[in-house]
């Protein structure tokens, strides 16, 4: 599929994936949103991809959020199905066998924020800003910005940021942890692309049921969480990718995982 609104780059089993709207500050609407489900979906998909980064176009903005002037005409109806649409592309994120980084380049607001939190784990510029100004606007967050965040960094600090709309910059969100590491920005790129490589020089699927076990667990007590762990643990018992990384660290030889 030819995209209007994003650029796909994959190298070495490393997908970059560029929200490209540059004239909007990266903006999600309609056909952005449609565009980015259609996108995830395919690199799920696509054997050679073993990690994505996200990032945005230019270096103002990651995403400045949901396109106002378009939700500024919706009815309530249309506006519910605007926010499914968007949790729907949340979910899809996280719910990847493959991990994604979040390259956060600059601002990230609203459904740009709620785009970063879907990632497995965020990487931010100095230059980045991070907010939910929705209240200021007589709404709420709407792509599952209030179960991400509060489940993130607590209800409190969650709380303070909804509620006041104001952003923060990216040392208080690496406080907060909201985000992993701060870069400078000639060397966020680089540096998400080093961590991408790190992770797809392993065992793909020990990576996809870790994220698994992960995100399935924390919605578990914790009993549940171990049995749910153990059963994924001997799974992979079953696998080529445990047989060649154990074979390998035996024989003193680097693996070659083939994902199955």
């Amino acid at each position: 599929m030819v995209f209007k609104n994003l650029l796909i780059e994959i190298t070495d089993g490393v997908a970059l994936l560029t929200v490209n709207r540059p004239q909007g500050l990266n903006a999600l609407n309609s056909e952005v949103l449609t565009e980015l489900e259609c996108a995830f979906y395919g690199l799920n998909e696509d054997a050679a991809v073993k990690v994505v980064i996200v990032t945005g176009a230019g270096d103002k903005a990651f995403v400045a959020g949901a396109d106002i002037k378009e939700m500024a005409a919706m009815s309530s109806i249309e506006a519910h199905q605007f926010g499914l649409k968007g949790q729907r592309v949340m979910m899809l994120i996280e719910k990847m066998t493959k991990p994604v980084i979040a390259a956060v380049n600059g601002y990230a607001l609203g459904g740009g924020l709620e785009l970063a939190l879907a990632c497995d784990f965020i990487y931010a510029s100095t230059r980045a800003k991070f907010g939910f100004p929705e209240v200021t606007l007589g709404i709420m967050p709407g792509f599952g910005g209030t179960q991400n965040l509060a489940r993130l960094i607590g209800p409190n600090r969650a709380n303070e940021m909804i509620f006041t709309g104001r952003m923060i910059d990216a040392e208080k969100a690496l406080a907060w942890g909201i985000v992993n590491e701060v870069f400078a920005p000639d060397e966020l790129l680089a540096k998400a692309r080093e961590t991408a490589a790190a992770i797809a020089g392993v065992g793909t699927l020990g990576v996809a049921y870790a994220k698994d076990a992960i995100a399935n667990g924390l919605n578990m007590g914790k009993e549940d969480g171990f049995r749910y762990e153990a059963s994924l643990f001997g799974v992979l018992f079953a696998t080529d990718d445990q047989k060649e990384g154990m074979g390998a660290f035996v024989e003193k030889r680097k693996a070659v995982f083939s994902g199955k």
